[in-house]
């Protein structure tokens, strides 16, 4: 992890998310857009997540089943998978953050429920409980005939910026 330190001596970790100057926002909270997304997390625009649903009670992110990111057997790789999922829960946190506060996932664990294959992968992020400090979001992910493939719960840190 990029690790800064402050004048004062004290580190800071910098977090996906934190107060931009080009940072759209709404009222109090974050407002994110499929672009502001790609300028904030390039990863998302590498794998060519697209993200049809963007709100704070849900987040919708796709991902094409491609070959190059295919595993034996033709199935979406796990690591695809589960970087779907990653970037679906902390979108889904910064949508419920308030002001210029950062984020960042702190914990992370998936179950794969069965192979992902077709065309397409949706996550769908929900967030169980937004706290001051921490988040929890829960996230599905769906194959295009709509079969639970797999299942990742995330905990995500909120910290404000200075």
């Amino acid at each position: 992890m990029l690790r800064e330190v402050h004048p004062q001596g004290r580190h800071h970790y910098p977090f996906f998310g934190g107060a931009q100057k080009d940072h759209p926002t709404k009222g109090s909270h974050v407002e994110l857009t499929q672009d502001s997304i790609y300028k904030l997390a390039p990863f998302a625009a590498t794998l060519g997540i697209e993200f049809p649903v963007l709100t704070a009670s849900r987040v919708r992110a796709e991902l094409a089943n491609r070959h190059e990111l295919s595993t034996l057997g033709g199935g979406l790789h796990g690591g695809a998978i589960m970087s779907l999922s990653d970037l679906a829960g902390a979108v889904c946190a910064g949508l419920n953050i308030t002001g210029d506060a950062g984020w960042t996932t702190v914990e992370s664990t998936t179950y794969f429920l069965r192979a992902v294959r077709g065309e397409r992968a949706a996550a769908v992020a929900t967030p169980v409980k937004v706290g001051r400090g921490l988040i929890n979001v829960d996230i599905d992910v769906f194959d295009e005939a709509d079969r639970h493939c797999a299942r990742t719960s995330q905990i995500l840190f909120v910290q404000s910026v200075p």
